[in-house]
Parts: structure tokens; C-alpha cells; sequence
């Protein structure tokens, strides 16, 4: 087991759908994770700007903040010292590389975050190549895409995927194989998706002791 875990992908507030705990921690404790990077879901359901101010109030080293960025041509861009942004573009209907969406992006310096239904390879690709060095995370890519993401990770050297829903037989070994495990990063997607089954498959890999440390503190990007 890892001796320190970094949730890449964990969600805090209320949702439309459930009722959700509004603190993460005692489960983050229970599931022996010490860290983790955290979107309010008011900016993934409903305000995006309420939702990241109640973000930016939290003042718990342990839950770093991962605002929604939203890129709007009539806005000045957020001044925030976060490492990583989350982005949207199918929920919030704008585009991946759009002319506003890159010139936030050139201008912020920070990682992407957006879910594999979010968006689509061409897009990602074309960002890639609009913005070269822009680090990308891929949430949730469930392990129905394998295929697809190896081509990704392929063309794009600065893509890294979260592995919480990769939950198919040594599909984290192949990845691992192929591309490094520096560039695969544990996330959960939790408390909207289940956090015990990524946090079993994490604890089950067939790595070297090493490799599976990597992975669970972030790869080479967190």
C-alpha cells in the first residue's frame, strides 16, 4: 500500500441529484487519503463564480482548490494561484479551443482538467497543438476507451489520466507500460463516484512498489 495518497479528482458541496457529505475529510481519512484536489459542484451545476468563491474560502492545506473556468470574452481573466483549472466546455457550452478559451489558458499557466465526455480527441488534440506545453489532465476515462486514450497519450506528451475509472483487468499495468507511470495520477471523482473501488485498485496494482507511489501522489504533475 502507498505510504501517501493524492485524490486528483474529488468534488465538494451540494448536487441536485443526492445527498452528499459536505465534508470530505472523515472520508479522505478513512480511505487513507491525504490530500486531495477538490471542485465545488455549485460551478459544475449551477453558479460557476459562487460556487468557486466558496472554493478559494477553504484554508485546509489538505483540500487544494481546482476552480471551474468558465472563459467569457467579455470578462478579465481570474487572477487565481492555483496549479490546476477544471474545464467544461460541453456543460458549459463553449468551446475547447476557442480564441477566448486559449488566450485564458496561455495566460493562466495552470493545468486542465476536463473529463473525457466533456470533450472529444479532436479537440483535445487540437489543443495540444494550438498550446504545446499546456499540461492536460483526463478525468474520468472509463476503460471502454483504452484504445482511444493510448492514442491520445501518444500524440500528446503532456496528457496525464486519472485512473479512478480504469477498473478493467491490468488496463492501469498496460498504460503503465506504454507511457510511464508518471503519467498516470489516482483521482476518485468522489463523493458523485464511488471512491472505495479506485482506492482498491490502487492498493491491487501489479507495479513495482515504486511506480504505484508515483501514481498515487500525482504522477510527474501534481
Amino acid at each position: 500500500m502507498p505510504k501517501s495518497v493524492t485524490d486528483a479528482h474529488r468534488l465538494i458541496g451540494p448536487v441536485p441529484f443526492d445527498d452528499l457529505p459536505e465534508d470530505p475529510r472523515p472520508d479522505m481519512s478513512r480511505l487513507g487519503i491525504q490530500r486531495a484536489h477538490v471542485t465545488h459542484t455549485l460551478s459544475l451545476y449551477s453558479d460557476h463564480r459562487a460556487g468557486n468563491e466558496a472554493l478559494m474560502e477553504l484554508r485546509d492545506p489538505a483540500l487544494q482548490p481546482v476552480p471551474v473556468l468558465v472563459p467569457e470574452s467579455f470578462e478579465p481573466i481570474p487572477d487565481w494561484s492555483v496549479p490546476m483549472v477544471r474545464l467544461c466546455p460541453s456543460r458549459h457550452r463553449f468551446e475547447l479551443t476557442g480564441p477566448t478559451t486559449l488566450r485564458w489558458l496561455r495566460a493562466m499557466d495552470a493545468t486542465v482538467a476536463v473529463e473525457f465526455e466533456e470533450t472529444s480527441p479532436g479537440q483535445l488534440l487540437a489543443l495540444a497543438r494550438h498550446l504545446p506545453h499546456q499540461r492536460i489532465l483526463l478525468l474520468t476515462p472509463g476503460y471502454r476507451h483504452l484504445r482511444t486514450i493510448g492514442e491520445l497519450m501518444a500524440e500528446i506528451p503532456n496528457l496525464w489520466l486519472e485512473i479512478g475509472t480504469v477498473n478493467t483487468q491490468r488496463g492501469v499495468e498496460w498504460l503503465a507500460g506504454l507511457y510511464g507511470p508518471e503519467r498516470l495520477v489516482f483521482g476518485t471523482g468522489a463523493p458523485v463516484l464511488d471512491d472505495c473501488g479506485p482506492r482498491f485498485l490502487l492498493d491491487h496494482l501489479d507495479l513495482p512498489e515504486k511506480d504505484v507511489e508515483l501514481i498515487a501522489t500525482g504522477g510527474g504533475l501534481l
